[in-house]
C-alpha cells in the first residue's frame, strides 16, 4: 500500500506546522510549503522526519499560479500523489478601507482567495487518479463578522468559504471531500502585525462564552476531523471555532 500524501500551504509555522505535524503522526508524508521562512520550514520537515515520515520542503509564492504548477510538479517528482490539502497559506494589508490601494486588494485576493483555486484544480488532477481526497481551508470570522483593519482578509475569506462550497459540489464526483473552517482571534506569529493585537485579544478574551479565547490547536483539531472518514458527508461547509464569541450582538 502506497504512503498517503499531504501539502500544507503555508506550513512552516503556527497553525499549518501544527496540522502538517498532526498528519505526520496520522501516518502521512508532507509537504511542507514557504515562501519566506526557509529555515522553520527545514525545522518543520525535522520534526517530521523524527516521527517516521518523509517531508518535502517547498519555496512558492502560493499566490502565483505559475508557482503552484512548479510546486505540484515537485510533488510530482519526490511523491507521485496527493491525496490531501490544507489551504492554509495567508496574509494581507491591515489597513482602514479608505488607506487601501489596489496593490494591497491584489496581494490579499491572490494568497488568500486565488491560490485555493489554483491548488485545487492542480489538487483535483491528483486525486482523481487515486480515487480521492480532502481539502480543507482555513478562514477567520472577519469573512462575516466586521473586525478593524481587516477588510482585504475579510473579503478574501469569504472568497474562501464561497468557493469551498463551489469546489464542495464540483468535486465530489471525484470523490473529493471539501470543506473549510473559521476561527476567532488565535495568538499567532500572524496577529503580531495587527495594529490593535493587544486589544483584539483581550476583548476575544473577555467576551467569549468558553471563557478563553481560541487556540492553535482547537483550529487543529477541527482540521484533522474534518479530514477524518467520519466527517465523510460534511460538505462545502465551514465550522466555525470561535468558542461562541460569534453568537453574541
Amino acid at each position: 500500500m502506497e504512503r498517503k500524501v499531504a501539502l500544507v500551504t503555508g506550513s512552516s509555522r503556527g497553525i499549518g506546522k501544527m496540522i502538517a505535524i498532526k498528519l505526520a503522526e496520522r501516518g502521512y508524508d508532507l509537504v511542507i510549503n514557504y515562501a519566506r521562512s526557509k529555515q522553520a520550514a527545514l525545522d518543520t520537515a525535522s520534526e517530521i522526519e523524527v516521527l517516521g515520515q518523509r517531508a518535502l520542503v517547498v519555496k512558492a509564492n502560493v499566490g502565483k499560479p505559475e508557482k503552484i504548477k512548479e510546486l505540484f510538479a515537485k510533488i510530482d517528482e519526490e511523491y507521485g500523489r496527493l491525496d490531501i490539502l490544507v489551504n492554509n497559506a495567508a496574509s494581507g494589508v491591515l489597513r482602514p478601507l479608505m488607506e487601501l490601494e489596489e496593490s494591497h486588494w491584489d496581494w490579499t485576493m491572490d494568497i488568500n482567495s486565488k491560490a485555493l483555486l489554483f491548488c485545487a484544480q492542480e489538487a483535483a488532477k491528483r486525486m482523481e487518479k487515486t480515487g480521492g481526497g480532502q481539502i480543507v481551508s482555513l478562514s477567520s470570522l472577519g469573512s462575516i463578522r466586521y473586525l478593524k483593519n481587516y477588510t482585504t482578509v475579510g473579503v478574501s475569506k469569504a472568497a474562501v468559504e464561497a468557493l469551498t462550497r463551489y469546489l464542495a459540489v464540483e468535486l465530489a464526483e471525484k470523490g473529493i471531500v471539501v470543506n473549510a473552517v473559521s476561527g476567532g482571534a488565535v495568538d499567532t506569529d500572524a496577529l503580531t502585525h495587527f495594529p490593535n493585537r493587544e486589544e483584539l485579544l483581550a476583548d476575544a478574551a473577555a467576551r467569549t462564552p468558553a471563557g478563553r479565547i481560541v487556540e492553535a490547536e482547537d483550529l487543529a483539531n477541527t482540521v484533522m476531523f474534518l479530514l477524518s472518514k467520519e466527517a465523510n458527508m460534511i460538505r462545502g461547509q465551514t465550522i466555525i471555532v470561535d468558542g461562541g464569541i460569534s453568537l453574541l450582538a
